[in-house]
């Protein structure tokens, strides 16, 4: 919520200059990304791994389960294995790009799900207010009392391993955190003047909603949103090097460490390639979340 300060300014007091350029709110946001040289760069990393997960089919030298004895735990820059073999002998460059491929969409698709769901649920409650919000709030906050990674485990190992169950436990650990947010923003909207004077020119809750409140606390949501997509991640990748998650042979981060546990003092290198993905994988989501919530910031 933003909170507003009292200037200390006379009323007979000259008003403060009007800026020049008459930019709209977007291209002010645009204008302020530009100037955010490590957002820029975390973005950039992004955009290269997206590229090179998406078309992993094209650009690995191997099939992700293509492997042989004989060449198991190969050092990096071995000829033919840039980073490498794993310990059945695998190219751990393709098995990187082909297993970037479901670590990203476990880590993307729950937080997009719990953006919908959760950000709805929130709206709602902070626009209606009353008994409504209390009632949501008060079952949103039973799930506050269990810690987000026992509460996955518990779901997914109730569930059952695979890539379905382990989505639908990361998307329940999400919803709650992004229903409070929703709920928050929407609360400190709903009574502002604009809202108000709708209200008075007879304007429909769901004219109001969609008019007046959705593009006022929508981008704050999606921010919060974004920067939950590394933790997802995280906990994504936790849940398959707990064999909760992704089963074998195909290939994911997390899985990809726990199975290359054995070649830890062997290979060390090999053994931490997948985590070095996931760091910076985790990182430059937190670091481009933190410039969008900057740049959007009405105060800047």
């Amino acid at each position: 919520m933003t909170t507003t300060y009292s200037s200390g300014i006379a009323e007979d007091a000259a008003p403060p200059k009007v800026a020049e350029n008459d930019d709209t709110y977007w291209r002010a946001v645009g204008r302020r990304l530009m100037r955010d040289k490590v957002t820029l760069f975390c973005g950039a990393i992004l955009m290269l791994m997206a590229a090179l997960i998406l078309f992993a089919p094209l650009v690995a030298p191997y099939g992700p389960t293509d492997g042989s004895i004989v060449r198991r735990l190969k050092p990096i820059g071995t000829p033919g294995h840039l980073l490498g073999t794993d310990e059945l002998g695998r190219d751990m460059l393709s098995r990187l790009l082909h297993g970037g491929r479901y670590s990203w969409f476990v880590g993307i698709t729950p937080v997009a799900i719990a953006f919908l769901v959760g950000g709805s649920i929130g709206i709602i409650a902070g626009f209606a207010g009353g008994k409504i919000n209390m009632a949501i709030m008060r079952v949103t906050d039973v799930f506050y009392a269990f810690p987000s990674v026992l509460l996955a485990v518990a779901v997914s190992g109730s569930l059952g391993a695979g890539i379905a169950n382990a989505i639908m436990s990361l998307t329940i650990v999400f919803i709650p955190p992004i229903i409070r947010v929703a709920e928050s923003v929407t609360t400190g909207v709903r009574n502002l003047d604009y809202a108000e004077a709708a209200r008075a020119t007879g304007a429909g809750a769901r004219s109001i909603v969609v008019v007046h409140i959705l593009p006022n606390v929508l981008g704050p949501i999606f921010v919060y949103a974004t920067s939950l997509v590394g933790v997802s991640m995280i906990v994504a990748s936790g849940l398959s090097f707990l064999g909760l998650g992704i089963k074998p042979p195909d290939p994911e981060w997390g899985l990809m460490l726990n199975t290359l546990r054995s070649a830890i003092y062997s290979q060390p290198m090999i053994a931490t390639l997948p985590g070095i993905c996931i760091f910076m994988t985790s990182v430059c989501f937190n670091f481009v979340s933190d410039g969008l919530r900057t740049a959007m910031d009405v105060r800047a």
